[in-house]
């Protein structure tokens, strides 16, 4: 029987894992050689409680990615931020610069894992844009239209920071996020006028 994400217990669980998983990354530098049974020994709890919670190791590690990118992006814009040019710029710096520091963290044996947390950010932002165009003051449309374009827009934000960081950074970060929010603010055209006009 799947676990209830909104119930305590298993919000204190889960918080277990994390920083169990955390203090393992610190100690062994590498997120290849960290198996589910450290993770559970480490947080003192057993590996059929850890598999209550999540299917295996991958869909924990895509839980741990987005719990890691919310947690900087709540320090940044707080949760009930709205669409605003200031706020699509931190959102879109701070795209730029976590991959930046996630790719230090990664060692050549991590690479396995490189799509699946990039894929884990790249939803987490889509989720953020999507509930931007759906909270939008005259917001208009129908949901498909909304959830196509945060779809585009969301890709084409985390592919450019992808890009640039795997990149040695010739360019300048400042610079290359000023590009994308212009592409950006095409795309989001209609829906700019609606939330500043």
């Amino acid at each position: 029987m799947p676990v209830n994400p909104s119930d305590p217990r298993v919000k204190r669980t889960r918080q277990l894992f994390m920083q169990a998983f955390n203090d393992l990354l610190g100690e062994k530098r590498n997120i290849y050689s960290i198996s589910v049974h450290d993770i559970a020994n480490r947080a003192a709890v057993n590996r059929a409680t850890f598999y209550a919670h999540f299917e295996d190791k991958f869909a924990f590690l895509a839980y741990w990615m987005t719990e890691k990118y919310q947690l900087i992006l709540r320090t940044r814009l707080p949760e009930d931020a709205a669409f605003s040019p200031d706020n699509l710029h931190v959102l879109v710096q701070t795209v730029f610069q976590f991959l930046v520091r996630f790719r230090q963290y990664l060692t050549p044996g991590d690479k396995q894992f490189e799509p699946m947390l990039e894929n884990a950010m790249q939803k987490e932002l889509y989720r953020l844009l999507l509930q931007w165009l759906q909270s939008g003051p005259k917001q208009r449309g129908p949901q498909e239209k909304l959830e196509a374009t945060a779809l585009v827009v969301s890709w084409g934000i985390f592919g450019s920071a992808l890009q640039w960081s795997r990149e040695v950074q010739a360019r300048p970060l400042e610079s290359m996020v000023e590009e994308v929010i212009e592409v950006v603010t095409v795309n989001l055209g209609a829906f700019w006028e609606q939330a500043t006009g």
